[in-house]
């Protein structure tokens, strides 16, 4: 991962707002309490941490990622935007979620995968620690890329080329898992291009 983002860290958010659609719409839609503790799983340059940060000011953030280098984008970010008690990142793998890997014994009320899980390898065990790390009342926050039926030939094809470049997979099969089980609540985009989904934590992943 540090291969990947040592020099990408740097125009990260500027070339990944024309294609990472649902972020914004993810935010609006978390709904955050006064006082839940939400963790970003992938959190990248901490674009989102610092959103939820502002929409949200009650609410405890918490930021993952696989990446120092990412990491260290996330941390100046931070800084700058004068958010450093209200956001604590640790860097480890979203296959090992915990609480613990931020000094924290009290579960998290949501976690969030803002296009993640497209990029990590086991992400069936990712969402089980998540569902895991979570109260009993807690909410798993998803927005990736769909299977992107609706797109022409050629642009599904030059698209799927341009994403294996960075070591990106639609997860199809976690699409295909919820419209099958009808569980949470399911939002595509427009040419099935990506999906958002919320799900509680007692419901099946």
């Amino acid at each position: 991962m540090d291969h990947i983002y040592r020099r990408q860290r740097y125009v990260y958010d500027f070339t990944r707002k024309y294609y990472l659609f649902g972020r914004d719409r993810l935010i609006r839609e978390l709904a955050l309490r006064p006082g839940d503790r939400l963790v970003e799983v992938g959190c990248g340059t901490a674009r989102n941490l610092i959103r939820i940060a502002r929409r949200y000011p009650m609410a405890q953030l918490f930021g993952l990622d696989a990446s120092h280098e990412m990491l260290k984008t996330a941390a100046d970010a931070i800084h700058r935007a004068g958010l450093e008690g209200r956001i604590r990142l640790a860097h480890g793998y979203a296959e090992d979620l915990s609480p613990a890997m931020f000094g924290q014994t009290e579960p998290f009320d949501a976690c969030v995968f803002s296009y993640s899980l497209s990029m990590i390898p086991d992400w069936k065990q990712a969402l089980r620690s998540a569902s895991a790390s979570l109260s009993a009342a807690g909410r798993i926050h998803i927005v990736d890329f769909g299977d992107l039926g609706g797109l022409s030939r050629a642009g599904k094809i030059i698209l799927l080329a341009w994403l294996r470049l960075f070591h990106v997979t639609p997860r199809v099969e976690l699409l295909q898992g919820f419209e099958q089980d009808n569980a949470g609540s399911l939002r595509l985009l427009p040419g099935r291009y990506a999906f958002l989904m919320t799900s509680n934590k007692r419901e099946s992943l």
